[in-house]
């Protein structure tokens, strides 16, 4: 394993290897005023929403790695402390990207980019019309890390209004996360989309205790053929089925298994977690638990 010591390396390799690293990134595409009204359109992928309850997101408009100077957003939230974090999908990608050119501070992103300012209701700068979801946000504080060029400047904002586009709910006037369609950056030139293709569903043991990886059996932890992401799924069972069911799903679901290998036990063992992991990739938890402890029973 390649070990760095960052303090070592120049700041853009740093900066490379953080950033190739830690993704995918979620895009706050901040538009802001200056004290003369004009406005400013600009990406940060060093972004995340950290509370909900004050509603509180941060993101870090980082001074330039080549002249060290702070970024026209980072100027204009410290005279204007309100800020609209509009998120980007994939039908607006590009011109995204246009608008985080290094256009001089008079100069209209919007304009540039071809994206629709849109009046706040709130605040003063504009909304991203384009934008699924804009919010409207104060600035509560400002922490710079840094006085070099590649130092963060974490702008902390509380979230005052949110405006979602109708077309991304669902019946509960919740977000359908396939309507989305989000963006995200990772290392280099490279992005990533949050569409249906690419997403997977695990449902969060909050009420619930999986068993663990400590009471699985060392025989099926010790498998060629169950990976990582296999036994922490099998750990997420509640508890084992008992000796009956086990017993029952041997004889209807298993039978022609072990008639197929009922002279060799290793070929038999190697079949049962090979269905087993059949079982768990369609998320049938229990019938691959019945699967493996069959083999014992």
């Amino acid at each position: 394993m390649l070990s760095i010591d960052l303090s070592e390396i120049r700041v853009p390799k740093a900066h490379h290897y953080l950033l190739s690293a830690v993704g995918p990134r979620p895009i706050c595409f901040a538009s802001t005023i200056d004290e003369k009204g004009r406005p400013n359109l600009a990406p940060f992928s060093f972004f995340n929403v950290f509370s909900s309850n004050p509603p509180i997101a941060v993101f870090s408009p980082s001074r330039s790695g080549r002249t060290g100077q702070h970024k026209d957003t980072f100027n204009n939230v410290q005279k204007v402390k309100q800020v609209v974090i509009n998120l980007v999908n994939y039908k607006m990608v590009e011109q995204m990207s246009l608008a985080s050119s290094p256009y001089s501070p008079e100069t209209d992103e919007f304009v540039k980019s071809g994206l629709t300012p849109l009046k706040s209701e709130l605040i003063k700068p504009f909304r991203v019309k384009e934008a699924p979801v804009q919010m409207e946000c104060e600035v509560i504080e400002i922490k710079e890390l840094g006085q070099s060029g590649g130092a963060g400047n974490l702008v902390i904002c509380k979230i005052l209004k949110m405006h979602i586009a109708e077309e991304l709910l669902n019946d509960e006037k919740m977000i359908d996360q396939e309507k989305i369609d989000l963006v995200a950056r990772m290392g280099g030139d490279w992005y990533c989309r949050t569409d249906s293709k690419s997403m997977f569903e695990i449902k969060k043991p909050i009420s619930t205790k999986g068993i663990g990886f400590d009471q699985i059996p060392k025989e099926i932890l010790n498998s060629t053929i169950l990976s990582g992401n296999d036994l922490g799924k099998l750990g997420g069972i509640e508890a084992l089925p008992d000796e009956t069911n086990v017993n029952e799903f041997r004889l209807i679901e298993l039978s022609e298994l072990f008639l197929e290998f009922e002279d060799n036990a290793k070929a038999l063992e190697i079949a049962l977690h090979k269905k087993a992991k059949y079982f768990l990739g369609k998320n049938q938890l229990e019938a691959a638990w019945k699967t493996l402890l069959s083999f014992n029973n």
